[in-house]
């Protein structure tokens, strides 16, 4: 997310496809009569400004900025340049202020009046799984959304979604704003292209785009942009690190952090560096988990988030890169006895007084790690800009303990956990961001508003906490002092599909799957259970790099 909104948006432009669907070569070069509203984007900036006055002045030049445009040819033959029109499109979609949205709307208006092909957003809301209409009735924070544009130029469709969870949104912002823009070891560019390479293993183009943005505005090399083998060998030598924190993180070892920071590496990264490649990395990793989960669309001013066609009123357009697209929504079925039946069964393990011995535990936790559950699904190729940023395509996701194998040890938290190991580890070699992540993980973990479905005064923790162990539990990692088989009691198997397929390989997410679980449930609760597997799958994949560079310390 570029913190420069005028540069931010430059970057955004960098390389747009042309008057289309938003792919493929431009069919529309710009020409001496096409207006690129260079003084205008000193007031982009300015309309980020937290003082009315100058934001109204900002609002004023941009207008006039883009009328003198309108007004350089004959009607007919008017210009704007496709970059000024995404701007425009962007802030008349998604800017929290009334006013600049208003405003926005009323230039693209006035544009197409006067014969400018004016771009149309291809997605009517943030989410491809969640109307619109949805995440505005469940009242996202305003004052949030503001903050969000006054900081950083923009409100993406993943702040808009989370700002259904407000608390939680605050802590996500700090920390990624600390992790890509703070004071730290990275270069700028280089904390965006690590997040760029992270997102791609997951084929999510949602964040590559977002990213890829961010590491130009930052002052990064645009052909690193177009393969790995042009960034440099120093990024390139984090790949295997990269592939096994996304897919199987549990084959970390000692020796994979050794070849990195040990003195006769070359090139050689710092314990610093790395600790802060590897939290990059694996934020990214659940970042897609959230995208896919969510069914975030691509943003309006995005590959795949616009088009300068005109709607078919028969095969309405929609982008071929959002994964609700595949399958329509379940025909709705009646879901309250399901909701009776877990309130019910919440409320008997809050009350059962049984302790189970130590082995039947550890027989319970094997039998939910080595549970089947089929999340296999067929997917069109992803677009090229993410296929040309991933090596090793082939090396996916596989099951802790595939049936008939010896699967790696357990992780007992016991032995290693964020609590006592990794929190010291990262705030030492990366001063205050073992902070941040912990207050990141603690608000994910106690958030409730004492509801579920339509009850209200409901006691969630169990449901919670089953649902975070159980994402562990697919890692490998086992809490000695729970019952697993409160997992197999509180989460149907619609529900277990849905985390699995989220966790492990969130870019096989449709909308059927999401639809399936919790039928009865807010769509704020169904967005909560995604924060809780995004944070889960953060802290479990960090769990195992820790630990690794925890051993060669020693």
């Amino acid at each position: 997310m570029a913190s420069n909104p005028a540069a931010g948006c430059l970057a955004n432009g960098e390389n747009k496809p042309g008057r289309g669907s938003g792919s493929g070569c431009s069919s529309r070069h710009r020409t001496e009569s096409e207006c690129d509203v260079a003084p205008n984007l000193k007031s982009l900036a300015r309309l980020c400004s937290r003082d009315e006055e100058e934001r109204a002045a900002a609002l004023e030049e941009l207008s006039q900025g883009v009328l003198l445009c309108l007004g350089l040819d004959q009607h007919g033959s008017a210009r704007l340049s496709e970059l000024t029109l995404l701007h425009l499109l962007r802030l008349s979609r998604s800017c929290p202020l009334q006013e600049v949205r208003g405003r926005a709307t009323e230039l693209l208006r006035t544009a197409q009046e006067q014969g400018v092909e004016v771009p149309r957003a291809l997605a009517s809301g943030p989410s491809a799984f969640i109307p619109a209409k949805e995440i505005l009735k469940e009242g996202p924070d305003q004052d949030i959304l503001i903050e969000s544009f006054l900081s950083m130029g923009r409100v993406d469709h993943i702040t808009m979604v989370m700002a259904l969870h407000p608390a939680y949104l605050s802590c996500f912002l700090r920390t990624q704003h600390a992790l890509l823009e703070m004071d730290g070891p990275l270069p700028r560019p280089w904390r965006h292209y690590i997040v760029v390479m992270a997102a791609a293993r997951h084929h999510c183009s949602y964040a590559v785009q977002q990213h890829s943005a961010g590491f130009l505005e930052a002052g990064g090399e645009e052909s690193w942009l177009s393969g790995l083998q042009h960034a440099p060998t120093k990024l390139r030598s984090l790949q295997t690190l990269n592939k096994l924190l996304a897919h199987r993180p549990w084959l970390i070892t000692q020796k994979h952090v050794q070849e990195l920071v040990c003195p006769g590496a070359d090139p050689r990264w710092s314990l610093a560096e790395l600790i802060h490649a590897v939290v990059l990395m694996a934020h990214a990793h659940s970042l897609c988990s959230f995208v896919w989960g969510c069914g975030v669309n691509p943003e309006p001013d995005h590959i795949g988030g616009y088009t300068f066609q005109l709607p078919s009123p028969i095969h309405p357009a929609h982008s071929p890169q959002c994964p609700a697209h595949e399958d329509g929504r379940q025909e709705i079925v009646d879901g309250a006895m399901e909701v009776e039946v877990l309130m019910q069964r919440m409320v008997e393990l809050q009350l059962q007084e049984e302790e189970c011995t130590q082995e039947e535990m550890v027989t319970r936790f094997e039998r939910e790690r080595s549970e089947s559950i089929p999340t296999a699904v067929v997917r069109g190729a992803p677009p090229d800009l993410v296929l040309r940023l991933v090596e090793d395509q082939e090396f996916r996701y596989e099951d802790f303990a595939p049936k008939g194998e010896q699967s790696p040890n357990t992780m007992r938290a016991q032995d290693y956990s964020w609590e006592d190991h990794g929190f010291s580890l990262v705030n030492r070699l990366l001063p205050d961001m073992g902070q941040l992540l912990d207050e990141k993980f603690q608000v994910v973990s106690n958030l409730t508003y004492n509801r579920m479905a339509m009850h209200e005064d409901v006691d969630t923790h169990t449901l919670r906490k089953a649902l975070w162990n159980y994402i562990h539990c697919l890692y490998g990692i086992r809490y000695d002092d729970y019952d697993y088989g409160s997992v197999n009691v509180l989460l149907e198997r619609s529900l277990k599909v849905f985390v699995k397929t989220m966790a492990c390989h969130p870019e096989q997410t449709t909308a059927r799957v999401y639809h399936d679980f919790w039928r009865h449930f807010r769509q704020s609760e169904k967005v909560h259970a995604n924060l809780i597997v995004m944070e889960a799958r953060l802290q479990a994949a960090l769990l195992y790099v820790l630990r690794a560079i925890t051993h060669y310390m020693r």
